[in-house]
């Protein structure tokens, strides 16, 4: 298959429950092994008021709860990459349920540009090691008797990743719904050029695999979706579908862009969620977020 390292098993069909979290348009994805107990969470939620900066956890606590009613064993807390509009709920639920926290190898190269700007000092670790398990191109791992697979597919972040479980992928901020095209590739590290191979890239998986976004924002008044396949997506998506050509996409993200706000959320989360969503501290272990100025 075209640029894929890997053969996607098409006959397992993992049972996806989505969790639509309103505030951050975010959604969040337990993945069952149809065959066992055993699930992941994809891209959970870590609540926050940033006018008053208090942090709270309804969102993960839904999820959590059906885990719990469903009688599940989280193998798996994923990271499709780091988030820009949402804080990671993934140690809560961790301490709740278990499981490791995975997320792709370039998160080194976010910690290292993030850590400059945030002026992080020596002790935060520019290596990943917040994170129990980091993913290269290609790797796999288990959820029960499911293999899941790990496609490299930057260019929104550099250490963004697709993860393929059977039929199913779960694409982070590399696709939106039809409708919605594709997401910003202005932040530090991204690249439209790259996003758009990236996007080739999970458009080369078979047909009628799904695909899960991370976010949906109703583009006209429509109700919120996050499941499509990748022949919708080749067929009808508004930014790469119909075989729009590489310069043309470049050409079309580059401006629309600029003219795009950065996101409500950008400072905490970036702050949380390159230390795998633990909230930094101060000299006085008290948790503590910075606000850097004219750095954005």
């Amino acid at each position: 298959m075209q640029d894929v390292p890997f053969i996607p098993e098409l006959s397992v069909k993992p049972e996806v429950t989505a969790f639509f979290d309103e505030a951050t348009n975010t959604v969040t994805y337990v993945v069952k092994d149809p065959n066992s107990n055993a699930c992941a969470i994809v891209d959970s939620v870590m609540d926050i008021d940033y006018a008053s900066g208090r942090i709270t956890y309804e969102s993960a606590d839904k999820v959590i709860d059906f885990v719990k009613a469903n009688g599940l064993q989280v193998e798996w807390l994923i990271e499709t990459h780091v988030h820009a509009d949402h804080l990671s709920a993934a140690p809560y639920i961790q301490q709740k349920l278990g499981g490791k926290i995975g997320i792709g190898a370039n998160i080194t190269v976010v910690q290292d540009t993030f850590g400059k700007i945030f002026n992080e000092g020596t002790e935060f670790q520019r290596d990943g090691s917040q994170f129990d398990r980091l993913f290269e191109d290609g790797d796999s791992y288990e959820i029960g008797t499911m293999t899941a697979h790990a496609l490299y597919t930057p260019g929104h972040t550099p250490a963004c990743m697709t993860h393929v479980v059977g039929d199913a992928a779960f694409v982070g901020d590399t696709l939106f719904m039809p409708d919605g095209g594709s997401a910003r590739a202005d932040f530090p590290g991204g690249d439209a050029g790259v996003l758009y191979d990236s996007i080739q890239r999970v458009l080369a998986l078979p047909d009628e695999t799904r695909l899960f976004m991370c976010h949906d924002y109703g583009p006209n008044g429509r109700d919120i979706q996050w499941e499509t396949t990748v022949a919708e997506e080749k067929a009808h998506n508004i930014h790469v579908g119909q075989g729009k050509s590489r310069e043309e996409f470049i050409q079309f993200r580059t401006e629309r862009d600029a003219s795009l706000a950065v996101p409500k959320l950008i400072l905490p989360s970036l702050q949380v969620n390159m230390r795998a969503g633990e909230v930094p501290t101060d000299a006085r272990g008290r948790p503590m977020l910075k606000v850097p100025v004219n750095a954005f």
